[in-house]
């Protein structure tokens, strides 16, 4: 059996992890477009920090490949997809056959039109280690930087480079920082955080033109800077699967064993599509956990074996300079909050059951609420009043304590 994965980070590595605990002999080749070993693309940020160096940041051992019998085919792009004589045509000109083909590519930068942007000479993007290279290059501590995008991507970039330039501004359209995974109190509470470090927010804003170094808004202000970083969003890579014939929604559908519609074709990562326990909706749902529990679903299958992802659910824990966040699941239902100073609790729930949560620096044992909101736990089976205060174990009943315990262990 000869399987090829379209891709080389979380869903591709744990696709092989998932393929060898079935088969320890087939052929495994990986095509990636990057130079490098697998990484942990949440760690550009912390490169730039200096809180890590490009050793680290390896997401597996150095002799990972080796030790899995995997052939990388390295700075090679994945063109198309021949199905019927099960090839992948890469832009190299090589084809290399399958039995079995993971498409596993991910999403690239998602860059509006803004008048007069081909005129700025130093633009970034902030998605691979070559971005964050390339940013680095350009920093020095009189530089003026300005990232148009104050959700999860601008923001790591502003923890990575904020105490090594002169200063850094942010602007979206959006009226909060982190939009897509806090409500307005989580959001305040980050944003005057990085305030008072010297960061400047332009929030229900937008760049109109550059010109002559500057971004002028459409609230009038005028902003000058040396480096723009655009990390407005992404968009899934699907091309591949659509052109095969696949179908193709916002990402890539597959079912819960991530087959897609084309033969022996399977998909995982943030090019898929997932089905979200909390929202009862399919969509994408870019994050490393879930990348990973899809890719080793995929490989598992690939393999011959028989497995299921069916308890997706959104999750985020992120930091910045010391501030943790943690969040899951969906914001609707009742809303139980509290906070105090920068501590803030959020819970909502909906039909009897915990749909998400919003932790800011409150980080201890959120792995409980984590399971209720992934298995949608009904409440009433746990004492939720003693959860909200504190999460413990205490909290469920003997057979559901047994079971938790036996899976830590």
């Amino acid at each position: 059996m000869k399987y090829v994965i379209i891709g080389n980070s979380t869903a591709g590595i744990a696709a092989v992890e998932g393929i060898r605990s079935v088969d320890q002999e087939g052929e495994i080749v990986i095509v990636t477009d990057e130079p490098y070993h697998t990484y942990g693309r949440p760690l550009i940020s912390y490169y730039l920090l200096g809180a890590t160096d490009k050793e680290r940041m390896r997401y597996r051992p150095a002799d990972f490949y080796e030790k899995n019998k995997v052939t990388v085919l390295y700075s090679e792009h994945a063109e198309k997809i021949d199905s019927e004589a099960k090839e992948v045509l890469l832009k190299s000109g090589k084809k290399v056959s399958y039995d079995k083909l993971l498409v596993a590519c991910g999403s690239r930068p998602f860059v509006p039109h803004m008048e007069g942007m081909e005129q700025v000479k130093h633009k970034f993007s902030f998605m691979t280690l070559d971005d964050a290279l390339a940013l680095e290059k350009q920093l020095s501590p009189r530089k003026r930087v300005l990232i148009v995008g104050a959700g999860l991507i601008g923001l790591k970039c502003l923890e990575g480079i904020l105490d090594r330039v002169g200063s850094v501004s942010v602007v979206d359209l959006a009226n909060r920082v982190l939009p897509s995974i806090l409500d307005e109190r989580g959001s305040e509470i980050i944003r005057r955080f990085l305030e008072q470090r010297g960061t400047k927010f332009y929030l229900s804003d937008s760049v109109e033109r550059f010109e002559d170094g500057k971004a002028y808004l459409k609230s009038g202000t005028v902003l000058a800077f040396d480096i723009l970083v655009v990390a407005v969003g992404v968009r899934p890579n699907t091309e591949l699967v659509s052109a095969a014939g696949g179908e193709v929604a916002r990402g890539i559908v597959t079912d819960d064993h991530q087959r897609t519609s084309v033969a022996d074709v399977y998909a995982a990562g943030d090019c898929a599509e997932s089905f979200d326990v909390t929202a009862g909706v399919r969509r994408i749902l870019a994050l490393l956990p879930n990348a990973y529990r899809q890719g080793y679903c995929a490989g598992v299958n690939m393999a011959g074996g028989d497995s299921v992802f069916d308890k997706a659910a959104p999750l985020n824990a992120i930091g910045f300079f010391g501030m943790h966040v943690l969040t899951a699941g969906s914001y609707t239902g009742d809303c139980y909050a509290e906070g105090e100073g920068d501590t803030y609790r959020a819970f909502f729930c909906k039909d009897g059951l915990l749909k998400g949560f919003i932790l800011v620096n409150s980080p201890e044992r959120a792995g409980i609420y984590t399971s209720l909101v992934r298995n949608q736990t009904p409440l009433s089976e746990v004492d939720f009043a003693l959860l909200k205060e504190a999460p413990c174990l205490a909290a469920f009943d003997r057979k559901s304590r047994e079971n938790m315990l036996a899976r830590e262990v």
